[in-house]
């Protein structure tokens, strides 16, 4: 474990460079860019410094850093959405491609299972019995036993949009949250939503209403099912900062890893409000097949060239941060 002087000299040079950034009247586009790193970084270095009992002196210092730099970036209202943009645009997609082999096994934990789910039912109805409850299998199938495309009853679009975020929120949430339980939460509801998901659209396919449930869930399923492996990517960081720790405790360890998950978490977050969206005013309207079918492609690409390539030019989140490896993240 660094000693409190080896930790100084170790990141004082980026906390003099976010109070030299802190003097300046005016801060425009790289500059906001790397005060907005800095800060990420000297709030990890707080909370360091608190878990390793370094003394009131230096956290006092570092508190007020971290004060001074949040008024900054967050006081104004139009720095506020500068910020809350560059979250959604430029973090999060750097943070998910760092986040790759959490990304990989949150993918695999969910799609495997779904895949499993429906080829299994397919094969055998008693599968989707052993399941999920008849009563829910024949509700499912009795929902999609009618084209989408007759679309549905005026007015009921805005109630099932606020529906739709409930659900797909509880979700994303269980997916994340349980991490803390060294990522066993996490991946339990990765499989289990992805059986379940596997399983009912198997079933209804089984039956024949294949064409109707793929209709309705072409369009929003690239951001929905996106959101649920990030959000378990999320958690699977979260279990994964309780084991490798560093030189910090567990909790110490925890809240770091924590405040790297969130451009995941806002990133998720938008997408679960986008899926809402479309579930409810596109999904079930009157499109044709086809043109619902060629919507949820076009989606797919959208989703994954964003993932890919946005802000890619800007590099790593951590190369702007002081050169250590926070806890959490894999090296």
């Amino acid at each position: 474990m660094k000693t409190r002087d080896e930790f100084v000299v170790q990141k004082e040079r980026s906390w003099n460079e976010l109070d030299l950034l802190l003097l300046r009247d005016r801060l425009e586009g790289p500059e906001l860019s790397r005060l907005s790193a800095l800060y990420r970084a000297v709030c990890s270095d707080l909370m360091a410094a608190r878990a390793a009992g370094f003394g009131t002196d230096l956290l006092g210092h570092l508190d007020g850093l971290a004060a001074r730099a949040h008024a900054t970036l967050y006081g104004h209202g139009r720095r506020r959405w500068q910020a809350g943009w560059r979250l959604l645009l430029s973090d999060f997609p750097r943070r998910l491609r760092e986040s790759a082999p959490f990304m990989l096994a949150a993918a695999l934990l969910f799609f495997v299972p779904l895949a499993l789910g429906f080829v299994s039912t397919l094969l055998s109805p008693r599968f989707a019995e052993a399941v999920l409850p008849p009563e829910q299998l024949e509700g499912m199938a009795e929902m999609y036993s009618k084209s989408v495309s007759e679309g549905r009853e005026t007015g009921t679009n805005a109630a099932m949009a606020g529906f739709y975020v409930m659900n797909n929120v509880g979700i994303a949430f269980q997916c994340f949250a349980t991490g803390v339980l060294y990522g066993v939460g996490s991946i339990f509801f990765l499989v289990y939503n992805g059986l379940m998901i596997g399983t009912t659209i198997g079933h209804v396919t089984a039956v024949g209403h294949g064409q109707n449930i793929l209709a309705f869930i072409c369009g929003h399923t690239a951001y929905e099912l996106g959101a649920i492996v990030i959000s378990g990517a999320a958690g699977l960081r979260l279990g994964y900062s309780l084991i490798a720790t560093g030189n910090l405790t567990r909790l110490g360890s925890l809240r770091v890893a924590a405040l790297g998950t969130v451009p995941l978490i806002t990133g998720a977050a938008a997408m679960l409000l986008i899926a809402a969206a479309v579930e409810a005013f596109w999904s079930p309207s009157s499109a044709p097949y086809p043109v619902k079918w060629a919507f949820g492609a076009v989606s797919v690409v959208i989703v994954l060239s964003f993932w890919i390539f946005a802000a890619r030019g800007l590099g790593r989140i951590d190369r702007e941060k002081p050169s250590h490896v926070s806890p959490g993240e894999p090296p």
